[in-house]
């Protein structure tokens, strides 16, 4: 991962400047996801070049930053919604040309099928590959359990409250077994009680699942109590964006991580950050 940038690495209590090289995993894991030199243009306007990283199996990376700094672009490309116009990017060391099972997509809205059941919702894309009725059902009832769900498996989407729903969309992407899971600011409509709880709720299902993330926000609170890693965003077209190391304690889903030294220290650099 050689980018020819330089990125700054932060953890709480101390900032050191790696090369990018020196940023990636170690040689002995291949990346679940990889850009290499990645360059994107639309309608004649460059978006990001030359821009470079490697994301973990089972990691979670948080995209932070303003709109229209290249976030969600990002999010199409690893989804292969969009294409590259220069570089490449890569999934499980093969080369992105196009959607696929092995990416789902969680949006801001959680886009349900408002005359389908919860459990009909969770499994549409198990009834689109043609599995039996009696797999659906099974695999419906487990991912409606995985996301706090259970007995809400016979309503419908207008009987559930914004967090629920969101639950739904969830337990959705989950029941097609995606390697990745990109998640587009999902929390953002809703209070900040029920962000919170979902915000634990996704830490609690990568620990059971395994399942890498890239994670989409705004929030400098929601980005440092999810992620692994920060990458914070300003302006791709040069390639260059500073990448945060999150250290905070164990369990990650404790919701007293936002009260930890460690969690209100990084905040404050990335704030002071963002100002500047």
């Amino acid at each position: 991962m050689n980018t020819g940038a330089r990125i700054l690495s932060i953890v709480p209590d101390k900032a050191v400047e790696l090369a990018a090289d020196e940023a990636g995993v170690s040689a002995s894991a291949r990346p679940m996801l990889k850009f290499e030199r990645v360059g994107f243009e639309y309608d004649g306007r460059s978006i990001m070049r030359n821009v470079s990283f490697a994301v973990r199996p089972g990691e979670l990376v948080a995209l932070l930053g303003p709109s229209g700094c290249g976030k969600t672009t990002i999010l199409n490309l690893v989804a292969g919604f969009l294409q590259p116009t220069e570089g490449v990017a890569f999934i499980d060391n093969r080369e992105i040309a196009g959607p696929g099972p092995d990416r789902g997509v969680v949006f801001q809205a959680a886009a349900l099928f408002n005359w389908m059941t919860v459990a009909d919702n969770i499994s549409f894309s198990l009834r689109c590959a043609g599995r039996p009725k009696a797999e659906r059902q099974q695999v419906a009832e487990e991912m409606a359990a995985l996301v706090g769900l259970s007995g809400f498996e016979n309503s419908y989407p207008y009987q559930l409250s914004g967090g629920m729903r969101q639950r739904v969309g969830l337990a959705r992407v989950l029941a097609a077994k995606p390697k990745v899971m990109l998640m587009d600011e999902p929390f953002s409509a809703l209070d900040v009680q029920t962000r919170e709880v979902l915000q634990e709720e996704v830490l609690r299902i990568r620990e059971r699942t395994g399942c890498t993330i890239l994670f989409v926000t705004h929030s400098i609170d929601e980005a440092v109590f999810l992620g692994d890693r920060i990458f914070l965003l300003t302006d791709l077209k040069d390639g260059a964006f500073d990448e945060l190391a999150v250290d905070l304690p164990s369990p990650r889903d404790s919701g007293e991580n936002r009260l930890h030294p460690a969690f209100i220290r990084l905040r404050e650099m990335i704030y002071r950050k963002m100002r500047h």
